[in-house]
């Protein structure tokens, strides 16, 4: 089973490079995917007609997608458009083997990030008693992120959520926002957060990249840089991540 994570594609910003927006469609392509999730900032202001470029260019991923907002996609009212265009802001894709939550963890108009203890009971419930692989996609980092500068906008209730998660077993915690690919381990879960996809507002040397989750026995996790087309890094692991082999 495969399944890619990318995040912060911001397009229709300055720093959008359509190049490294097409080779992610092709690599796409060629990874044929069960899933593609899209931890958030599709736009970079969230106004209706980025959205109409962004949900123009989504459609040209032919494989199954789970979409969440980011802090940018919930600026000028884009909160409200993007309920409109994907019908909700807390998705579920799930299958014989995997149960995925997307989870909203922006406000209109801040860059804070806030799950709020009123969908913990909802997390609850869907992960409970549950055997298949968990996994949560956000937009927001619950753990702050080496090589990212002063921290901002960790979601201000990410310490009780970090708990909640640890008790449920979530497997995979999936974000992106600061634009750095990185790997925390806390207990039986694994906090992965994606870089910036397609545009040019990297750290440093960094490059464009998206994550490649391969799922068989174990799990080998890729950074594939988008504008080569090679891959970067590579951790294994297993499903019980008192076994892993390695990270990032």
């Amino acid at each position: 089973m495969r399944i890619v994570h990318i995040s912060d594609l911001h397009i229709s910003s300055k720093d959008y490079v359509e190049g490294w927006g097409e080779n992610l469609i092709k690599i796409l392509r060629s990874l044929d995917p069960e899933l593609v999730i899209i931890t958030g900032d599709l736009t970079d202001q969230g106004y209706a007609h980025e959205y109409e470029v962004a949900v123009n260019y989504l459609q040209r991923i032919e494989s199954e997608k789970l979409v969440v907002p980011g802090n940018h996609d919930s600026r000028n009212g884009g909160d409200i458009l993007f309920e409109e265009i994907f019908e909700t802001r807390f998705p579920i894709y799930e299958n014989d083997r995997l149960i995925v939550l997307g989870i909203d963890s922006s406000e209109p108009d801040i860059d804070d990030g806030h799950i709020g203890r009123e969908n913990y009971e909802r997390v609850k419930e869907i992960f409970k008693d549950e055997e298949r692989i968990k996994v949560i996609a956000m937009h927001h980092h619950l753990i702050p992120i080496p090589g990212t500068g002063r921290e901002r906008n960790i979601p201000v209730d990410s310490g009780d959520f970090l708990k909640l998660c640890t008790e449920l077993n979530v497997n995979f915690v999936f974000s992106g926002h600061k634009h750095v690919p990185w790997i925390w381990k806390l207990e039986n879960s694994h906090l992965i957060t994606a870089g910036t996809a397609t545009t040019k507002r990297l750290k440093g040397r960094a490059h464009p990249s998206f994550n490649l989750l391969e799922i068989e026995t174990g799990v080998i996790l890729k950074e594939i840089n988008t504008a080569e087309g090679v891959v970067e890094r590579e951790a294994s692991f297993n499903l019980h991540p008192s076994k892993d082999t390695s990270v990032f």
